[in-house]
């Protein structure tokens, strides 16, 4: 007994250390353990179980290893009459193969651990409640398939009843869990609403636990997100304007995922964007963008575009708010295309409805940032970059009749940009003779004579419409 003890536990300690771990490996060590979970002391289990645990965890071929060994019917065979230490351990085992790969969590769907592992959510220790939830959450993480199986095992209400518990560490796995399990489909994150999830997380955003607000607010973006529906049954719990305070937290991660929520609010309907700015939202996330740096930024970037793309009042709103000279800072500062193009994208959605608002954007100098990223040739490799910086461009070029803004560009725009520019020249100076003088007078009128136009295209139609605002002899 004492040298089955000491060798489960020797192999344990020394799978705790990675650089012993590939001798372990080539020692077939698993195979070798293997008898000794169904040994007849409790203590050298438990150990054996750690041991199997920690070489699963440490990658995937030996989880595929344990699970071919036949290993996990043997682990959760007797699962009910164990003591809580083996169950808080078997448990982890199961977490360990899980979180490699959606065919590592079936094998341990396929061999019935989870109606264990609901054995142990209905357990009086924590420890060991929050071992399943875990492990439930590994499994659920990587498909629909694998989240419908923990559903179907009646892991939900159980999970719920967790969130409530005194211990802040149980209620943070459960409510990872929950985010886990709803991301995926309408239909899942409608089976955690129906078991009152929503109402319970939204009383723990005020929590002070850091962790704790990660994960209640990844959950309840998770179900938000999928539908009108499901985002409005969010509201009603009474998150504004509480859920604003986490736009301040000292935890980038809470104030990351606290934008999320809102975005995958506001971009439903312009009721639920209206609902958002109503309650400070806009200017909360206005602020959250200023102080922070990187990808906390990007969801209240989103954000900024989702309200304003909904209708020209809650553009002006974004507007008013001083939405537009942060979304400016994130195109000069940044780095990373991804948060320029959502930034550029969001600028784009502001000035796209009126001459008017797009004039706003305009006067913050926005059009030349844009293009200088745009004809900028580090950028040119990523064209899904481009992509986006030209729309953004586009949709702002469309309404902007402000020419002290558009005339600059004449000097430097490449022809596909250049085109809507002199339509909008096009537009403006057949009705406003002031323009025409400074059009003169700034040579916007030379730079179009010496654009090269196809005969018969849209953009030399728009170089004649300008060159018939004047007589003859200036435009020769």
């Amino acid at each position: 007994q004492r040298a089955r003890s000491q060798f489960a536990q020797a192999v344990a300690d020394l799978a705790a250390r990675p650089q012993s771990i590939d001798t372990l490996r080539s020692a077939g060590v698993v195979c070798l353990l293997r008898p000794l979970l169904l040994d007849v002391v409790p203590s050298i289990r438990q150990t054996t179980a750690l041991a199997l645990g920690r070489l699963a965890d440490y990658d995937m071929d030996l989880a595929e290893a344990v699970v071919k060994a036949g290993i996990l019917p043997q682990l959760i065979c007797a699962l009910p009459e164990e003591n809580r230490y083996y169950k808080k351990t078997a448990a982890f085992v199961l977490r360990a193969i899980a979180k490699h790969s959606p065919q590592l969590a079936q094998a341990i769907v396929q061999c019935g651990a989870l109606e264990m592992l609901v054995i142990c959510l209905e357990d009086f220790d924590p420890g060991v409640k929050e071992g399943a939830s875990w492990a439930f959450g590994y499994i659920a993480r990587h498909n629909p398939e694998l989240s419908q199986a923990v559903v179907d095992a009646g892991a939900v209400p159980l999970l719920v009843l967790c969130i409530q518990e005194p211990e802040i560490a149980l209620k943070r796995i459960a409510a990872s869990t929950l985010s886990d399990i709803s991301k995926h489909s309408p239909e899942l994150a409608q089976t955690v609403v129906d078991a009152g999830a929503i109402a319970h997380l939204a009383q723990m955003i005020p929590n002070p636990d850091a962790k704790l607000k990660r994960q209640v607010l990844s959950a309840l973006s998770q179900i938000a997100k999928h539908s009108v529906e499901l985002a409005e049954l969010v509201v009603e719990a009474e998150i504004f304007p509480v859920v604003l305070t986490c736009l301040k937290d000292s935890d980038e991660y809470v104030k990351k995922n606290g934008a999320t929520l809102i975005r995958e609010i506001a971009k439903h309907t312009p009721e639920l964007s209206q609902l958002v700015v109503n309650s400070g939202g806009v200017a909360a996330v206005i602020d959250c963008i200023g102080s922070c740096r990187g990808t906390v930024r990007l969801p209240g970037i989103m954000t900024l575009g989702y309200v304003a793309a909904q209708s020209e009042n809650l553009s002006m709103a974004v507007i008013v708010s001083k939405g537009i000279p942060p979304l400016v800072v994130c195109l000069i500062e940044e780095h990373e295309d991804h948060i320029k193009a959502a930034a550029a994208w969001a600028l784009g959605q502001i000035g796209r409805h009126t001459a008017e608002h797009a004039r706003h954007v305009a006067v913050a100098n926005v059009l030349p940032i844009l293009l200088d990223i745009y004809v900028d040739t580090r950028s040119s490799e990523d064209l899904k970059m481009k992509a986006s910086i030209f729309r953004a461009l586009k949709n702002i070029l469309q309404k902007c009749t402000y020419l002290p803004a558009l005339e600059p560009l004449l000097h430097e725009a490449p022809p596909n940009i250049m085109k809507h520019i002199i339509g909008q020249f096009s537009k403006v100076l057949p009705h406003d003779s002031k323009a025409r003088r400074l059009f003169v007078t700034t040579g916007g009128l030379k730079k179009v004579q010496e654009i090269k136009a196809e005969p018969g295209s849209l953009l030399q139609e728009y170089i004649n419409t300008i060159n018939n605002c004047y007589p003859e002899e200036i435009v020769r």
